[in-house]
């Protein structure tokens, strides 16, 4: 979680501190993900997170509001 907030923190300019709570429960102790089923189907990523987050975040940037129904001009 920790080195997805600091990549999105990057990708959208923001330098404020990310601070967490290791007193509080982040849900199940032990988080796994694999692929493995479908890399067996052929399946591969084709871009990085980092890569993916920074272009969902000019996409969004370039919807002046429309995903939200509001403009973000002021």
């Amino acid at each position: 979680i920790r080195d997805l907030a600091a990549t999105i923190a990057e990708v959208v300019g923001w330098d404020g501190e990310l601070r967490f709570d290791p007193t509080m429960p982040d849900g199940t102790p032990r988080k796994l993900l694999s692929v493995v089923r479908l890399a067996e189907l052929g399946w591969s990523a084709r871009i990085t997170l980092r890569d993916g987050i920074t272009a969902t975040y000019r996409w969004f940037t370039e919807q002046d509001g429309a995903v939200r129904g509001v403009s973000s001009k002021v």
